[in-house]
């Protein structure tokens, strides 16, 4: 085999979608797995949509999920400029070729001619395409006409009654009828390219071997494969990733649907890690079934080819389960320096290496921190029905928070050993219903009905905190 390249050629006209990391995560593994390239390639020949720092913006991105390109802006390479309103002469050059060898010509048609076709066309119930009105003009005359300064595109020359066949790794052979293939356009008036002659030449130039993209790129492939036909240039291999759908399984994951692009998720508090392997098993599985694995796993095993057809629904419940995997893997260095950037200005930071392991296994996302943490800083807010539950009569729960209240306060050490025997005995000597009793502590001094090991989460708070809050709860039932 050639050796694999394989490229990602994201727009800097707004942030990336987590199908296009998904399908930039498959390329970099193709590509390390069998020893090639991965490059990055920077399409913004779109300067209407163009988002400043839209290029750094997408560097950015792909580092904070640990991956990386081996050409591409900031790097470099044989093939570059790597940011295709850099490569703008090369394209110019390369179309030439088209004209020069009878595969493309020179259209005229203003706006309002193409408007008025296209208004005819829906009219009569036609798909709308161009008429190849300029298909015909002599070569020479086209010729005089751009030397006078008239304006132009260039249009590719689609060959009539033609099938055009591509192979597919997901969905093998596809067949298109040239004849429902428009003579699109492929360089603009303004000198800039259109997406497919800018794509197809820079694959060419860059020897790229292996495309894999989204599905929504098939009707546009066989334009693609025209075209490397009228360069007489060898075809790539074609893989079209199937779509995410939303998370219920209906529609294609839209921004309407919730935060979509791929920082948004790390900003929510999902890992990198985590996110990697999520995209790893949308559509596809190891051999041995196993879905938690390392990038260095994937690398090894995946192959495009082995790939789901079909659209999967982006399961936020699977990728919950997983996050709080690789959160439960971390160790308290790395735990603490994740979720920094998620702790409140208002979190007690003394306290942040005794609460993290407390709270660790119970994170879901990074962003779960201040709601797992709150109480041991901030005010409580509870209702006085939650601390007599299950209790028989508001005296008893009115007994137990002054007994409780008097043993903490005459407690020789606050140490866990002294806190749980002295509590658990004083439960047991008054036969007091556990579940009840410790409830109520538990309400009593967070404020929370669940939260980690009581205790331990009482040991953090400090006896001086313990003992107010038991006295405030005190005081709503007097």
């Amino acid at each position: 085999m050639t050796q694999v390249r394989t490229r990602m050629a994201p727009s800097p006209t707004g942030e990336m979608h987590v199908g296009s990391m998904a399908t930039l995560l498959k390329n970099y593994a193709f590509a390390k797995r069998n020893g090639g390239q991965f490059i990055l390639r920077i399409e913004d020949t779109d300067k209407v949509r163009e988002v400043e720092g839209g290029v750094k913006a997408i560097q950015e991105i792909v580092h904070r999920y640990g991956l990386d390109w081996d050409e591409g802006p900031g790097k470099g390479g044989e093939f570059g400029p790597y940011i295709q309103s850099e490569r703008l002469e090369i394209y110019k050059k390369e179309v030439q070729t088209l004209i020069d060898n009878d595969k493309a010509y020179y259209c005229f048609c203003s706006k309002e001619r193409l408007a008025e076709v296209k208004e005819q066309q829906m009219a009569n119930k036609q798909a709308p395409h161009y008429d190849r009105h300029c298909r015909v003009i002599d070569a020479s005359e086209a010729k005089k006409r751009v030397a006078d300064g008239e304006e132009y595109v260039i249009r590719l020359k689609v060959p009539t009654d033609q099938e055009i066949t591509f192979t597919d790794l997901l969905r093998g052979e596809i067949t298109f009828h040239s004849n429902l293939i428009d003579d699109q356009v492929l360089l603009k008036s303004d000198g800039y390219p259109t997406y497919h002659l800018a794509v197809v030449i820079d694959d060419y130039l860059m020897k790229i071997t292996h495309i894999m993209r989204g599905e929504e790129w098939i009707s546009s492939t066989p334009k693609h494969v025209l075209l490397y036909q009228a360069f007489g240039w060898p075809v790539p291999v074609f893989a079209h990733i199937p779509v995410f759908l939303n998370p219920d399984g209906k529609g294609k994951m839209s921004k309407r649907k919730g935060m979509v692009s791929a920082a948004s998720f790390l900003d929510r508090g999902y890992l990198s890690e985590a996110m990697l392997n999520f995209f790893m098993i949308l559509g596809w599985a190891r051999k041995n079934q196993e879905e938690v694995m390392t990038l260095e796993d994937y690398v090894k095993e995946f192959d495009p080819s082995d790939l789901s057809s079909n659209s999967v629904a982006f399961d936020i419940k699977k990728l919950d389960w997983l996050n709080g995997v690789y959160i439960r893997k971390l160790s308290p260095e790395q735990l603490k320096e994740k979720i920094t950037p998620f702790i409140s200005k208002n979190f007690p930071v003394e306290k942040i290496d005794q609460v993290l392991p407390l709270i660790q296994e119970r994170l879901v996302t990074l962003a779960d921190f201040d709601q797992l943490t709150k109480f041991f800083y901030g005010e409580l807010n509870y209702e006085t029905d939650l601390l007599l539950k299950k209790a028989d009569s508001k005296e008893l729960v009115i007994e137990e928070l002054n007994e409780v209240i008097k043993l903490i306060e005459t407690l020789s050490s606050w140490s866990l050993t002294d806190l749980e025997e002295g509590t658990r005995n004083l439960q047991e000597k008054k036969d007091w219903h556990r579940g009840q009793f410790f409830m109520m502590l538990r309400i009593s001094t967070t404020g929370e009905k669940a939260t980690p090991p009581l205790f331990e989460t009482m040991m953090v708070l400090g006896k001086d905190l313990v003992i107010t809050r038991l006295k405030e709860a005190l005081n709503k039932l007097i």
